[in-house]
């Protein structure tokens, strides 16, 4: 059974009635590890709603956390006198959102809806400026001592003499990190904000007034959301954590049984340590989902435990990714019983299925093209689809393509483009010798000039398709005695100037006929 329908069982034994929350604090840009918290928890929501269960799945965007510093990202001499300030209160940095939170967070809701994720989409500081808050604050305020023998028991860090379980929101400099409370008397807190001087009294009475602290705002939002099921970091499911101090806040002072967790691992860059936006070592999900398709990022997501962590890799592991996907789909559409008892293709059918972002598996198999051929057709080409396209059928890769299957590929190129111009390595890209040179003539032996004229003469007949180019290729290498590896070479050689290159089949038939047989003629010649 795959984890998240054990996850979504698990729940169903609870009750008949689950919400399941993810949260997010929109400090900077969203990045590919903060999916994995979404899409774990959405998984387990859409195992569920399979089940026949009823569930809801929240996404709550916490614009209403302060700017805790002024980011890499941003400019000092602006942002600097915003920190401390809540995100949805702070200017956006481009001037094209409402406010800072915004800026950053609408780009990661509609790439929820490109991965086929569609939450009810709560944002924090409206939930505490309607009012939602209110009777968890004043539960909060009225149980501070046993607030704060919680958190000093468990966390094991002192609190600040005359602390209550509420940040007041400055009514002079609006920040939430400089109101010191002086007083509490139900329902008046008296303060002094120590980043401006000013001192105040707000009534809690008062939606929006402040906010409650995290290790407090997490399990209220519990109780008056009916939270079932969050998934949720290493961070803070550690010992002493937030979890911890949430589980016992939920239950003596919001009387509210806490949901079930799931806790996951990080998604780490490659040889770059678990992603923080913040100190610019992340991937953005907007920067993932244009240089792959959505169905892998879910793929990512959805064929790993939670548990096991995930090494991210922007360059050519982009192209191991899309490739094994796709040789997950095929074994789903051609594998047979055979696969589905394969080892390497756990849970087979679910999680193709679950990497789905429209939750429908197509009803046929799109056309196998390998990735990175279609990586370097789009080099090729320069992602003109229209070419890469007569390539492709030139080469009997693909036939008369449906709408649906055109579309497929037309994606994918687009994906390659990106990643190209952007994320890949230099030992990823082909470069064609345009013009034969003395120079390059003398890296070409008269055993393999032998091979490239036998290979002349077999595609100067008409071997067109990547198949029999391959064929064509070892024949040629057989019948002058060169080895298979001395023989690739000379067609990098050749072609590229290297000593190796991609799948030369393939690599041949994506080129034009006329300058194969031309470049063959010139390399085979002294």
């Amino acid at each position: 059974m795959h984890w998240a329908d054990v996850l979504a069982k698990e729940l169903a034994g609870r009750g008949s009635r689950h919400v399941l929350a993810t949260a997010i604090t929109p400090s900077g840009p969203i990045h590919v590890g903060n999916m994995r918290e979404v899409l774990t928890t959405e998984l387990v929501y859409r195992s569920l709603d399979k089940m026949g269960c009823d569930a809801e799945l929240i996404y709550i965007g916490d614009t209403y956390d302060p700017l805790r510093k002024v980011y890499p990202f941003l400019d000092a001499g602006v942002y600097q006198e915003h920190v401390g300030k809540p995100l949805c209160d702070i200017p956006c940095p481009d001037g094209c959102h409402d406010n800072y939170a915004a800026h950053f967070l609408d780009p990661f809701l509609k790439d929820l809806e490109a991965l086929g994720v569609r939450p009810r989409v709560l944002l924090a500081h409206e939930m505490y400026r309607k009012g939602m808050y209110l009777d968890a604050t004043k539960d909060a305020l009225e149980q501070t001592n046993v607030v704060d023998e919680i958190i000093t028991r468990v966390s094991g860090r002192a609190l600040p003499k005359n602390w209550i379980p509420f940040n007041v929101q400055c009514a002079g400099c609006q920040r939430l990190n400089g109101p010191i409370p002086t007083l509490y008397e139900y329902p008046f807190i008296e303060y002094r904000c120590e980043a401006c001087g000013h001192e105040g009294k707000k009534d809690i009475r008062v939606p929006g007034e402040g906010k409650l602290p995290w290790r407090v705002d997490w399990p209220a939002r519990w109780k008056f959301l009916e939270v079932t099921f969050e998934a949720m970091g290493k961070d803070h499911a550690a010992a002493g954590s937030s979890w911890d101090t949430g589980v016992e806040i939920s239950e003596k002072v919001f009387g509210y049984a806490p949901p079930l967790r799931t806790v996951y691992e990080f998604i780490q860059l490659k040889s770059g340590g678990a992603m923080h936006s913040s100190a610019g070592n992340a991937i953005s999900a907007s920067e993932m989902l244009r240089m792959t398709p959505p169905e892998t990022l879910r793929f990512l997501i959805a064929r790993y435990q939670p548990s096991k962590h995930i090494d991210f890799d922007p360059g050519l592991g982009i192209v191991d990714l899309v490739n094994e996907y796709d040789r997950w789909e095929q074994a789903f559409f051609t594998g047979g019983p055979q696969a589905r008892e394969d080892p390497q293709f756990k849970e087979l059918d679910r999680v193709v299925e679950l990497s789905q972002p429209s939750g429908q598996v197509p009803a046929e198999a799109p056309p196998a093209i390998p990735y990175n051929h279609l990586v370097l057709l789009t080099e090729l080409t320069n992602g003109d689809w229209p070419k890469v396209k007569a390539i492709l059928q030139r080469s009997e890769m693909v036939g008369d393509l449906s709408k649906a299957d055109e579309e497929h590929l037309k994606a994918r190129v687009e994906h390659a483009k990106y990643w190209l111009d952007h994320f890949a390595p230099a030992e990823a890209r082909t470069k064609i010798v345009e013009h034969w040179t003395p120079e390059a003539a003398a890296q070409v032996g008269e055993n393999e000039r032998r091979f490239l004229r036998a290979l002349h003469g077999r595609l100067a007949h008409g071997a067109r398709s990547a198949e029999a180019i391959h064929n064509a290729i070892h024949e040629s290498a057989k019948e002058v005695g060169l080895p298979g590896g001395k023989a690739f070479q000379a067609l990098y050689a050749a072609f590229l100037g290297a000593k190796k290159g991609p799948r030369a089949g393939h690599f041949l038939a994506s080129l034009d006929p006329a300058f194969v047989l031309r470049r063959l003629q010139e390399a085979s010649h002294a």
